[in-house]
């Protein structure tokens, strides 16, 4: 009656406990700090881009010249 009724087979070992975690970089952090700092100054020199080449602002024109020649439209 050996076959009807098998054994049942042995349980594996458990796995290893797992290795602890390492320690959580601090906030308050100089180089993090100093890490931020010069991504924000590359931000700010990058950020001139093309609004040093425009040469008007929102009023028009930034030149103060003015033209004293006569246009044909009765000026």
């Amino acid at each position: 009656m050996g076959f009807l009724m098998p054994k049942m087979p042995a349980m594996p070992a458990p796995p290893p406990a797992p290795a602890p975690m390492p320690e959580a970089p601090k906030y308050d952090d100089t180089a993090r700090e100093e890490d931020v700092a010069e991504k924000r100054a590359a931000i700010r020199r990058n950020r001139k881009g093309r609004s040093s080449t425009i040469l008007t602002t929102a009023s028009g024109l930034d030149d103060d010249e003015t033209t004293t020649k006569k246009t044909m439209l009765g000026g």
